[in-house]
């Protein structure tokens, strides 16, 4: 019996050092708790990381990451909105930040989410056929009116989305690229995880209202951040109208023209001087407020991704945006 005994206790012992030298070395190696504090997406409470919470070192590299508001100004920034970001592309280094990890609803800035997807899976000359599912009932929801049996190209379709902001269009993106909507949400969802994005969840390619849906202002930097890698996007979006003619499902052809939603490329707004906006996104549902996600660059050429979410107006929306820019020329 002392034999086994003394043996018990050996293994305890060799348990016991192994298990330490374990936590000497996730310690050496800059291990970090990554868990981030969740709440109900029903009231919408932040979920923005404790200060010794960290990122995932892999996302570290070609981004900026940080854990908390970074106010400035605050009496500078007299509008309501819930959410603001303001981010040195270039240097990966935040200006502004405010609320950047509470969850919110996106409206249609969803929208370059989709586009991000069809431009990586997708062809510009693919020729897209709607279904059925592109009717939209939702009482105001934006669209160009495509009817099932409408055909057009991926790259009239990407225009369209992004410019006008048309619902009906996501539809007909989602269900070519990834053969149905319910597969089309799963490819969002990833790449949302893959970028990092880890307080996002999508249900839809288009943002119209659904109480599980659902993103940050901070993910939708990184998924734009990913977007203007691509310059097919960057032209689309610095596009101030288009026009184009797509084909019925008799074959006749329907001409539509549109314009930019973005009040910076459309001159409604300006931003301020020195500071040139070469596009974004902008969303706007009755739940989600007014929302705007911009591309920018300074003098010196150097970019800028700036994000309000749930400003209460346009107004509100378009002068917290113009008083973000602004703060660029005060570093």
């Amino acid at each position: 019996m002392r034999c086994i005994n003394n043996t018990h206790s050996l293994y305890k012992k060799i348990i016991s050092v192994v298990l330490t030298a374990g936590c000497i070395l996730l310690s050496a190696c800059g291990y970090s708790d990554y868990s981030v504090p969740h709440g109900t997406i029903g009231s919408l409470i932040s979920s923005e990381p404790s200060p010794e919470s960290a990122f995932a070192e892999p996302f570290s590299a070609d981004l900026c990451v940080y854990t908390g508001d970074v106010l400035k100004n605050e009496d500078y920034l007299t509008y309501e909105y819930d959410s603001a970001v303001l981010i040195n592309a270039g240097d990966k280094v935040p200006i502004y930040s405010r609320n950047a990890f509470q969850k919110l609803y996106p409206a249609s800035l969803t929208k370059i989410m989709t586009a991000l997807l069809a431009i990586k899976y997708g062809q510009p000359d693919q020729v897209l056929v709607a279904s059925s599912n592109v009717r939209i009932d939702d009482a105001g929801a934006q669209k160009v009116g495509i009817s099932e049996g409408d055909s057009m190209t991926l790259s009239q379709a990407l225009r369209l989305l992004l410019l006008h902001s048309a619902n009906d269009v996501a539809v007909l993106i989602a269900e070519n690229i990834a053969g149905s909507l319910d597969e089309f949400v799963r490819l969002m969802n990833n790449e949302a995880a893959r970028l990092g994005a880890t307080g996002t969840h999508f249900t839809n390619p288009h943002g119209l209202h659904d109480e599980d849906h659902y993103t940050t202002a901070y993910d939708m930097y990184l998924i734009f951040n990913e977007c203007i890698k691509y310059d097919e996007f960057k032209e689309i979006i610095s596009m101030s109208a288009y026009e184009t003619t797509y084909r019925g499902d008799s074959g006749r052809e329907i001409s539509v023209s549109v314009k930019n939603t973005n009040g910076y490329i459309s001159g409604t707004y300006f931003p301020p001087q020195n500071i040139s906006v070469i596009g974004g996104k902008t969303g706007t549902t009755q739940a989600a407020g007014h929302c705007l996600i911009l591309y920018s660059k300074d003098a010196e050429d150097k970019p800028y991704i700036s994000v309000v979410m749930k400003a209460v107006s346009t107004e509100d929306l378009y002068g917290c945006m113009t008083k973000l820019l602004g703060m660029i020329e005060q570093q």
